[in-house]
């Protein structure tokens, strides 16, 4: 019996996938001859290029220094630009066919247009309007077109129709990770989850750069083999993660492992967390309504989530609000890119609520380039904090 999930075949390939994400397609390109496109924003619909016979895999950074990206984006453009576009320049991603990404944020939208110009390789681009008001109630029929339109472009690129059965196919692949990956964030309501933030992470981040069928199959028989697994940690803090993308292994090592006082994260709400795969596509038909009524209504980004009067509520708030309860969450850390400007906008409402709430909650902000020991401080304070105010409860 294994002791430990560190040393699961499972969660060591699921690492493996992720630190080598790079060797892990130009492979795939090699023994499928098939087509590998990058994607910037959680909000492209995967499905469609998975259905073209196409591998959609995440654009990420590497944490690296990225003065290369200077005469493309302006110095106060969030980190995350920076680094993908560093890597583009770098020629990391030199294995790309195409790029895309959904309408987002400003500054992902020039990362997205420098990479697509100056990236070589890149055959096929797509800028993919998407509607930022996701709770107006003429946004899924606006997704619907815009899908319509990228369906198109990508069938013209390609050469090759895209069936209604290769849709079937690639909803039914990707709604299988959705619910696989759920199962994952279920595990984590247990009052001594099996695993941490960081295998989380390294699980659903390592699941936007391969192919889905094969991860499906390794996550799978992960599910299977956790449960004869006996934790070997203390819980401690049970914390929640919100915000911008985070995929910094350190970051997670530093809360859950490095620390005086233990701690454990028991949820992520980002999009390299459970904002990239909660909700399903409920296809009944007409697939690409079904696809892009997922979309639309799946938990929103802060840069979609716009609240206007009583009729358009926030639902991303609602959201957090029921995970701070079902999984019984002690504090919160808010960590924000610094310079993300939906995040940033967010933040005061969020305090509020939290407050609301009678949580504790800690900003951090982000760069992908500075060392992250600077955290340690301030979280283990808030942790003292807490555990002094429960002597006089």
């Amino acid at each position: 019996m294994t002791t430990s999930v560190d040393d699961m075949p499972q969660m060591k390939k699921f690492r493996e996938w992720f630190e080598n994400r790079h060797e892990y397609a130009k492979k795939w390109k090699e023994k499928t001859g098939g087509r590998v496109v990058g994607y910037y924003c959680t909000y492209v619909p995967e499905e469609i290029l998975y259905a073209a016979g196409i591998l959609p895999v995440r654009v990420l950074g590497s944490h690296e220094p990225e003065s290369i990206t200077r005469p493309y984006l302006h110095d106060m453009y969030c980190p995350f630009c920076h680094d993908t576009l560093a890597q583009g320049l770098q020629g990391r991603y030199d294995y790309l066919d195409g790029v895309t990404l959904a309408q987002s944020c400003l500054h992902m939208r020039q990362s997205y247009f420098s990479f697509a110009d100056r990236v070589p390789n890149i055959e096929w681009s797509y800028y993919l309007p998407f509607p930022h008001g996701v709770n107006n109630p003429h946004a899924g029929d606006f997704a619907k077109h815009e899908f319509e339109k990228f369906k198109e472009s990508v069938e013209e690129w390609t050469g090759a129709s895209i069936s209604d059965s290769d849709l079937d196919r690639a909803i039914e692949v990707y709604n299988k990770s959705r619910e696989l990956l759920t199962k994952v964030f279920e595990l984590r309501k247990a009052e001594n989850p099996p695993i941490t933030g960081l295998h989380a992470m390294l699980i659903v981040v390592s699941s936007q750069v391969v192919d889905k069928e094969e991860h499906n199959e390794v996550l799978e028989s992960f599910l299977e083999d956790v449960a004869e697994v006996e934790p070997d940690r203390e819980v401690g803090t049970r914390l929640m993660l919100i915000g911008s993308e985070d995929y910094d292994i350190e970051l997670f090592e530093l809360i859950e492992y490095g620390m005086s006082y233990p701690a454990t994260f028991v949820f992520e709400e980002n999009c390299t967390g459970s904002r990239y795969f909660w909700g399903l596509v409920e296809n009944g038909g007409d697939r690409l309504k079904a696809i892009a009524e997922r979309y639309v209504y799946r938990v929103p980004c802060p840069a979609k989530d716009w609240a206007r009067g009583d009729f358009f509520g926030r639902r991303r708030f609602q959201f957090i609000e029921n995970v701070i309860r079902e999984w019984n969450v002690d504090a919160v850390i808010i960590a924000q890119m610094k310079f993300c400007d939906p995040h940033e906008l967010d933040i005061p409402s969020l305090r509020d609520m939290l407050d609301r709430m009678g949580v504790r909650h800690l900003h951090l902000e982000l760069d992908l380039t500075q060392p992250v020991g600077q955290f340690r401080t301030r979280v283990e304070a808030m942790i003292e904090a807490m555990g002094e105010e429960d002597l006089f409860i």
